[in-house]
């Protein structure tokens, strides 16, 4: 299959040791790529000196129109240039880090996560700047290195740096890998809120054969992690299902079987929807530790709130783009882990996620199929005609 200009720029990408929080000069490949085209970048290095994460602020305003500035929407395509490490080399059946053709695919660490995102991003904006110079959109790309890491100096630090200058955003595609069998027939137009708990119960440690002159921090938290276990924490809704509760470790004793342990450690994890809150799936879970007179310390972690972007102006020119391209009409879907659509929904009110089929990310052998990736490019230029349409 003949190479196209979104292929060689994704096999371009992926060609870099981009490990994260390595940028690895994929950024700067980019800011290059986009300056014809108008783009005024800004980089924006955050993080300790020994792992310094890249993060790409790149808009380029709408240029000849005769609407107002205020009044232009402003859309925004945002990814990572961050991939996972490859896992043992000697299992993959070519070099992650050399792009390779095999079977109708295109193999190499991040061709599906989510580099070839990023290349159809790139091409879309040419080709329809090349159509439409003075199209009435402002276009802005948001790349970061720290998205497969902590994710604490990466799409945040831009964000918050926004929010600061007063930074207007309207629309914003995420480039994650939604689909599942073909490009485009799942996007996600929202996710779950994540919040971590480590709960540590306190009792008295003591010889096995001595219950009475101990107490055991396991025996007096098994009621209260029962019912824990048992709560309805919501219902969900049509876009959401029902906040789930799972405990994932349980550390305790010291490893002798004639040992009473001083203490026992939980953590836990929420992924909510839209239904709970953090404050409030903090304060059911206290009272139950506080009615159960347990002695013990919590230590939370919000790692995202959920975001939800109902049908509207993006999710209908994202679902006419898609259905118009592959013939796809494409399900809506709130599945999945977090991404940094968390951290843009804050400060943009449409948030959606738009890339490839998933099924090969973060494996051996990461791959996408050679037909898929202009199909998504078509889709990122289609939804860029369909936003330039619309009224103001």
């Amino acid at each position: 299959m003949p190479s196209s200009d979104t292929r060689l720029l994704a096999e371009a990408l992926i060609a870099r040791r981009s490990v994260t929080p390595e940028d690895a000069g994929c950024i700067d490949l980019i800011r290059e790529r986009l300056a014809p085209l108008g783009f005024q970048s800004e980089v924006i290095d955050s993080g300790p000196a020994d792992g310094v994460v890249r993060n790409l602020w790149s808009k380029r305003p709408a240029t000849g129109s005769s609407q107002a500035q205020a009044a232009i929407k402003t859309i925004v395509f945002a990814g990572h240039t961050d991939v996972v490490p490859t896992g043992p080399l000697e299992q993959w059946t070519s070099d992650p880090f050399s792009p390779t053709e095999r079977d109708g695919k295109l193999y190499g660490r991040g061709a599906s996560d989510m580099k070839t995102s990023i290349a159809a991003f790139v091409v879309a904006c040419e080709q329809f700047l090349a159509a439409q110079p003075q199209a009435p959109l402002n276009i802005a790309l948001l790349l970061t290195s720290d998205e497969e890491g902590p994710a604490v100096d990466g799409t945040v630090v831009v964000c918050n740096a926004l929010r600061h200058r007063g930074e207007q955003l309207d629309f914003c595609i995420v480039g994650e890998p939604t689909s599942v069998r073909q490009t485009g027939d799942m996007i996600k137009n929202g996710r779950r809120g994540t919040l971590s708990g480590k709960l540590s119960v306190k009792g008295i440690q003591g010889h096995i054969a001595y219950p009475q002159l101990a107490r055991n921090p396991i025996h007096q938290l098994a009621p209260a992690l029962a019912e824990l276990v048992a709560i309805e924490w919501d219902r969900g809704n049509a876009f959401f299902p029902p906040t789930s509760w799972q405990v994932s470790n349980i550390h305790g004793g010291t490893g002798a079987s004639n040992i009473i342990p001083g203490s026992v450690v939980v953590d836990f994890n929420f992924r909510f929807c839209t239904e709970s809150t953090p404050e409030s799936l903090r304060a059911r879970v206290e009272e139950v530790l506080n009615r159960h007179g347990l002695d013990y310390e919590l230590q939370w972690t919000l790692g995202g709130l959920p975001f939800l972007t109902t049908p509207g102006t993006l999710v209908d020119a994202v679902r006419q783009a898609i259905l118009a391209e592959t013939g796809v009409e494409t399900e809506l879907s709130t599945s999945g882990g977090t991404s940094d659509g968390r951290f843009i929904a804050q400060i943009c009110p449409q948030v959606v996620e738009l890339g490839p089929p998933n099924a090969s990310i973060h494996k051996i052998d990461e791959h996408i199929a050679l037909a898929d990736i202009e199909p998504l490019k078509n889709i990122y230029r289609r939804v860029l005609e369909q936003l330039a349409g619309q009224p103001s």
